[in-house]
């Protein structure tokens, strides 16, 4: 894609709306279609999109597979906090009624919330984590 230019001029461009389109899915999900694994799989799709028109070792510098590994650890980390909190607050695992001990309701929304941003941490990780994998393979 080196000499194609309009394709590259392109991608720049777009690639950070992709990433706030996979914001605004992300914050949108509990209130109408999308959420953590939409907002994941948007968000990947932006970096990778990124890798097949500038080269994966190019994008590897931008989001490194430390920080790919990471989210995905960090992800799951928060998912399930949110879980045992709850559990130690009284409630059942993941339920978020009980983060929230004066408004439930309140606690429903808080929990939705980062849980499905952990789902969105943990998909971008893990399909980022794939798609480098697999581009850096050595072909045989």
């Amino acid at each position: 894609m080196s000499d194609n230019v309009i394709v590259r001029v392109v991608v720049k461009m777009l690639a950070p709306f992709i990433l706030l389109f996979a914001l605004y899915v992300q914050l949108h999900g509990d209130y109408g279609p999308g959420g953590g694994f939409q907002a994941g799989v948007i968000f990947a799709t932006g970096f990778i999109v990124y890798a097949i028109v500038f080269g994966v070792r190019r994008t590897i510098q931008a989001l490194p597979f430390a920080a790919v590994t990471a989210m995905a650890s960090l992800g799951l980390a928060l998912y399930a906090t949110v879980g045992f909190v709850a559990l130690g607050l009284g409630g059942a695992f993941l339920d978020y009624g009980a983060l929230d001990s004066r408004d439930p309701v309140h606690g429903q929304h808080v929990g939705i919330v980062l849980i499905e941003l952990g789902v969105g941490v943990t998909v971008a990780g893990v399909l980022t984590a794939v798609f480098y994998t697999f581009a850096e393979r050595r072909r045989r």
